[in-house]
């Protein structure tokens, strides 16, 4: 590498590790007496194995090699997806029909002969306003059933048919594409539990508006937001309920819960179970959820996207990526909540192959990018996008709504100006949840006892789930207390190493310093709860660990239990759906500036 790159000693750990991946991934390393891989692919490039080195003398050590001008492209190992028709993995999956009978969904998308070209922005100057679902205008509903119904009377094997759209996220979900593009081919491509997941929703909401928008005709034509971050909002909107004069709605779909339906408030924190609470009661959780999910736990750019996913990493077995507060917060809950009760696997919302058979999942699904807008313009300054190069230039293909196979990237997907989209919100508007921080606890409360606790270090992982885990955790050593310090950098508590059943619905929570309450355990609703770690079902008919991990902002919990002084958190896992397999590997508490 050349001396300018020496000039650099303060080279990030990103870029440093894109230099690591290179030399393992790019240059190939060959020996007549190696012996041949069980999945050679020709296109594979044969491991350099090298020890631990520290970066600086690694860089050092790569003098002559590239230039630092040439660094990004030479470097970066975005994830990319390979040509969708020839490359796909057709995955069945059975459900059941209300009449018994098995209907088969299969995940690819047809193939109508089009090769894959880079996606342009097309010139237009009209601006797409998506609607809150509760508050929209009688044309607003009616243009997007009559959308809706358009893409149903397509043929199933019309790109642009309600099945083929539903394909989309059956196939990025649930293994139908591979990394064949990074030279990867037993590598799933998977756009969940990792950065990829606020990029790729976005474009696939975007070609689906616009495609519903050409079946009527309506240039201006917009999507639905399901606003479920504001009270009025929380129920699902009624334009998705079946007509109670016998009328059929496009919009209707019959695998929901049928108990979340007719004004049910939605479980921002839904576990699975319906908790016995008054409405009140229930909004109040939920905007506490979504401050917790936008402000508490989404503090930072990695813990509200999600950990880095690049081509070489496996879906199944990457327990370094850590899922974004979003998702796994609300957006896991509304998918759980929504989904059947009775099936056998919780379709349509409650399972990622069948999601995007319900037309709620788009409505849902713009709320949650809207969640990506409203973090940023939360805190300019400081909420960023991602911008390591493997970030920027991942990238995937979808029909656009010419019906032409476009690739388009992550760094495409960050400007809703360039989109030509945005959101209706009201003037003035005062988001509720912004001042929905739970409220401090008394300074005399009293601290559940943890005299039997044990340390992390006292502890033998992997540690099981099949019951509530406490443990005490050893905090930083700075000055806790000190505003200052805590200016500088916050306090986050990593669960690395989540291994869980992708065929079940899990879902665990996370108590921080619990108080005693004569037996009572915490809630959501209550300062010691840090968050939740959910996931629904990746596949159907496969079974699969996965590893995960998460991460909790505790710098706010500390102050709520009025605890940060102590040199120790006592963490509470509990779980609560799906955990009886499911296994922790680490815990620890950094500090993150």
């Amino acid at each position: 590498m050349s001396s300018s790159l020496l000039l650099h000693p303060l080279t990030s750990a990103s870029t440093f590790n894109m230099i690591n991946r290179t030399i393992q991934t790019r240059f190939k390393v060959s020996s007549c007496t190696s012996a041949p891989h069980h999945d050679h692919h020709p296109k594979r490039p044969q491991n350099l194995q090298l020890p631990n080195v520290h970066r600086r003398n690694l860089l050092i050590g790569l003098s002559g090699v590239a230039s630092l001008a040439s660094l990004p492209t030479a470097i970066a190992d975005p994830i990319t997806t390979p040509d969708i028709t020839s490359n796909c993995r057709d995955l069945i999956s059975g459900v059941n029909d209300p009449d018994n009978a098995i209907r088969t969904r299969k995940c690819c998308p047809p193939d109508i002969g089009k090769t894959v070209k880079d996606f342009v922005f097309p010139v237009e100057k009209t601006l797409r306003m998506r609607w809150p679902a509760h508050k929209g205008t009688n044309k607003q509903v009616q243009d997007y059933k009559r959308a809706i119904q358009a893409m149903r009377d397509l043929p199933d094997d019309h790109p642009h048919s309600f099945k083929s759209q539903a394909k989309i996220h059956c196939a990025y979900c649930n293994g139908g594409y591979t990394q064949v593009e990074n030279s990867y081919p037993d590598n799933d491509i998977q756009i969940h539990n990792s950065w990829l997941f606020f990029p790729f929703h976005r474009w696939y909401l975007y070609f689906y508006e616009r495609i519903l928008g050409n079946l009527i005709n309506e240039p201006e034509f917009a999507l639905p937001f399901w606003k479920w971050d504001e009270p009025a909002g929380m129920p699902i909107p009624k334009m998705f309920l079946q007509d109670i004069h016998g009328i059929l709605n496009p919009l209707y779909d019959v695998y929901r819960n049928c108990d979340h339906v007719l004004d049910r408030i939605v479980d921002l924190d839904y576990d699975g179970t319906d908790k016995d609470v008054s409405d009140q009661k229930q909004i109040a959780c939920n905007l506490s959820t979504v401050y917790r999910d936008l402000i508490r736990n989404g503090g930072d750019t990695l813990s509200f996207f999600g950990g880095e996913y690049v081509a070489g990493d496996k879906p199944v077995a990457s327990g370094a990526k850590s899922v974004g507060s979003v998702e796994a917060g609300c957006h896991t809950a509304v998918h759980a909540w929504v989904g059947a009760k009775y099936e056998p696997n919780k379709e349509d919302m409650g399972n990622f192959y069948s999601s995007g058979y319900d037309p709620l999942f788009y409505c849902h699904h713009a709320n949650v990018d809207r969640m990506w807008k409203l973090w940023k313009d939360l805190n300019p300054s400081e909420h960023a996008d991602p911008i390591d190069p493997d970030w920027l230039n991942a990238s995937y293909v979808f029909y656009d709504e010419n019906q032409d196979l476009v690739r388009v990237y992550n760094k495409d997907s960050v400007n809703l100006d360039k989109l030509k989209y945005n959101y209706i919100e009201e003037p003035e508007q005062v988001f509720p949840w912004r001042n929905a921080r739970p409220v401090r606890r008394s300074k005399s409360a009293q601290v559940a006892s943890v005299e039997d606790v044990q340390t992390v270090e006292q502890m033998s992982f992997p540690v099981n789930l099949d019951k509530t885990v406490k443990v005490r955790v050893m905090r930083p050593a700075v000055n806790r207390s000190s505003e200052a310090e805590k200016v500088k950098a916050k306090e986050i508590l990593l669960i690395n190493g989540i291994k869980f059943d992708c065929d079940k619905f899990v879902k665990f929570e996370v108590y921080v310093n619990e108080k005693l309450k004569d037996g009572v355990v915490a809630t959501p609703c209550d300062p010691e709860y840090a968050g939740g770690f959910a996931q629904i079902p990746h596949k159907y008919g496969k079974k699969e660990s996965i590893l995960s991990a998460a991460r909790f902002g505790l710098t706010e919990v500390l102050e709520d239990t009025n605890t940060e002084d102590e040199e120790y958190a006592t963490v509470t896992l509990v779980p609560r759906a799906g955990c009886e397999d499911v296994t922790i590997g680490e815990m620890v508490i950094k500090l993150v500036p």
